[in-house]
């Protein structure tokens, strides 16, 4: 609708009101206009034309049927222009001005809820452990348990069929008349906190089959129900894998050259790791021959690495099993063994003549030590004997009166 028709927001034109007078459907506004200068748009049938406005019409007459290099188009400018700038003064109504106060209101709700918009976490859990889905309402605001509704579902569209209810509190009671059967007597509210805002889940003994997108949602009663909060949670689990077990060859000393095998394993873990094989030599990544990653009952995970290389004469090799869930990196080095000789080579003679060598020189020193032993001993024996029987000779003499006292 054009707005000078009837029903329009402006419904007439009056010049008798005075210059730039216009009627709207609230009363009448004033419009600037210049001088002279006509408010665009057809004049009511009924107002007379003033002989300024019929002289300048006549000269724009004129103009045209003598124009002047470049007049024309300048001319014609000048005059869209002042209409086009006459039209937006007659456009900012109050009719319009209305409408632009409910655009301005529109916009601050769309920041407003762009600024309360979806509160999303991620949180990473073991398997098996209990985890706290975080719900928290944060506005100074007193709550009547009685007049909300808290519902925790399942964000992921592909289960939502399945699953639309994880756990209900309405008018504060819990309602699990509609809650999934997996998650039956495992979720649980925090009633010392509701009061306060906390709508937290406490949901138990979680595994694989919980790694999903949670969504809270809260109600409040009034007159027409509205959302005062709603968040999500993302759920991740986890599972540390156990101390990687690296094996190698035992390796002979002329063994330079040859392709050798290691074997890296662990278990137990979740999500599916990583697997790097490292030459600490230079701290060069090396490519494994084979990775087999092995699903158990239980959801976890077992992994068996293979590595052939060329052995070289110091060779350092050391095994990583990385849980990027989790951030661990579990690692094993290679030991080198070396490998006893066997019996017919070179060095076996050798090390059997060096240990027989041995043997007898000790068989030696012993029999050494002990003869020099009994030999002390034999004569301290024959010593002893010796001063035993001259002390009898004395005695006898005694006796028989051999020895008298002097004179």
């Amino acid at each position: 609708m054009d707005l000078w028709e009837p029903g329009s927001p402006i419904q007439r034109h009056r010049r008798g009101s005075g210059k730039g007078s216009v009627r709207t459907g609230g009363g009448f506004s004033k419009i600037p206009t210049r001088p002279g200068r006509a408010v665009p748009g057809p004049a009511p049938l009924s107002a007379p034309r003033s002989e300024g406005g019929n002289r300048r019409r006549r000269r724009r007459g004129r103009e045209r049927e003598r124009p002047e290099a470049g007049s024309c188009c300048l001319g014609s400018a000048r005059l869209g222009s002042a209409r086009l700038g006459s039209a937006r003064l007659v456009r900012h109504g109050s009719g319009t001005m209305k409408q632009r106060g409910y655009g301005f209101l529109l916009l601050l709700l769309l920041i407003l809820k762009a600024a309360t918009a979806l509160e999303k976490k991620n949180i990473i859990s073991k398997l098996g452990d209990n985890v706290t889905l975080s719900c928290i309402y944060n506005e100074k605001k007193p709550l009547q348990l009685k007049n909300l509704r808290v519902y925790w579902q399942i964000a992921d569209g592909s289960y939502q069929e399945k699953c639309s209810v994880v756990h209900a509190l309405i008018s504060g009671q819990d309602d699990n008349s509609n809650q999934c059967i997996h998650f039956k007597d495992r979720t649980q509210l925090f009633w010392d906190r509701l009061e306060n805002g906390d709508f937290s889940l406490l949901l138990l003994n979680v595994s694989q089959s919980d790694e999903h997108t949670y969504k809270c949602i809260v109600q409040e009663k009034t007159e027409v129900p509205r959302v005062i909060h709603q968040a999500e949670v993302v759920l991740s689990l986890a599972a540390s894998y156990s101390q990687p077990i690296l094996s190698g060859p035992i390796r002979n000393s002329d063994s330079t050259g040859e392709e050798v095998t290691f074997y890296c394993k662990s278990g137990n873990g979740y999500p599916k790791p990583n697997v790097y094989w490292i030459n600490k030599v230079n701290n060069s990544r090396l490519s494994p021959s084979e990775t087999k990653i092995i699903p158990h009952d239980d959801g976890t995970f077992s992994v068996s690495s293979t590595l052939k290389v060329t052995a070289t004469a110091n060779m350092q090799i050391e095994c990583s099993i990385e849980n990027e869930m989790l951030q661990e990196n579990l690692s094993a080095n290679y030991t080198q063994q070396k490998k006893i000789s066997g019996p017919g080579t070179e060095s076996d003679k050798k090390q059997e003549k060096k240990g027989r060598g041995a043997q007898a020189a000790g068989i030696i020193c012993i029999v050494f030590v002990i003869g020099l032993l009994t030999g002390l001993i034999c004569w301290l024996w024959r010593r002893r004997s010796s001063n035993l029987v001259s002390y009898k000779d004395v005695q006898q003499r005694e006796d028989q009166g051999g020895l008298t006292s002097p004179a």
